[in-house]
């Protein structure tokens, strides 16, 4: 079974969401994630969330390791709320879904588990600018495709720049922060950017330090 889903109204985000705590993974405002769901207790969290407000929380963890995130695991205080926009059930029962970035949160508190998944109480407060869709001008873009072939070239990515020169600022921002292959602890930094143009000025500083330093491991002041 597979399913697009409408367009979510206009109301309040929810107070109380259940987090999905993902190392690496960024979701921004906007942007699409796909996600493969096959832990029970995330099922759980898939099959709530498409019962209610389809709302999840795409949150890190603090500490990097192999496998699942541990039940106690500390997370980052800063996520980011998205929406289920379409899904598929596999025959083996994984959820198959995307979801996409309306807006960032900061963790107010967090709740007892619901059917083995995280809850938090989310504060929208800070963030509230992720709502407004206006065109936010990013005003580096030569630069960004100088540093983006630079860092393609030195992390063996095979992809043809041109095809992302007609994305608008934000789509080319956000798509970039979004899948290139960064350290857990900078995806978490360029979330907590304010705005666009602070965004992709970041993205150029650290993939023109990661290009420069050949160590993906290598400290870079914090943003």
């Amino acid at each position: 079974m597979s399913a697009a889903l409408g367009k979510m109204s206009d109301g309040p985000l929810p107070e109380t969401i259940p987090v999905f705590p993902l190392c690496g993974a960024l979701l921004l405002p906007r942007g699409t994630i796909p996600l493969n769901i096959f832990e029970p207790r995330y099922l759980n969290m898939v099959v709530d969330a498409l019962a209610a407000e389809r709302i999840i929380g795409m949150v890190q963890p603090r500490e990097i390791g192999a496998g699942p995130v541990p039940d106690d695991a500390p997370l980052y205080g800063v996520g980011c709320a998205g929406r289920i926009t379409s899904f598929s059930e596999s025959d083996d029962g994984r959820y198959l879904i995307k979801v996409t970035g309306v807006a960032r949160f900061s963790t107010a508190s967090e709740l007892e588990p619901l059917r083995g998944y995280r809850r938090v109480a989310a504060s929208y407060d800070e963030y509230a600018d992720d709502l407004n869709e206006r065109t936010i001008p990013f005003d580096d873009r030569p630069r960004l495709f100088d540093v983006v072939e630079r860092y393609f070239e030195a992390t063996g990515i095979n992809a043809d720049c041109r095809t992302m020169e007609a994305l608008p600022d934000e789509t080319l921002v956000s798509a970039l922060a979004m899948a290139c292959p960064l350290e857990p602890r900078d995806k978490q930094a360029l979330l907590e950017c304010n705005g666009v143009a602070e965004r992709g000025t970041f993205l150029c500083d650290l993939m023109e330090f990661r290009t420069r330093a050949g160590d993906r491991d290598s400290s870079l002041p914090r943003h």
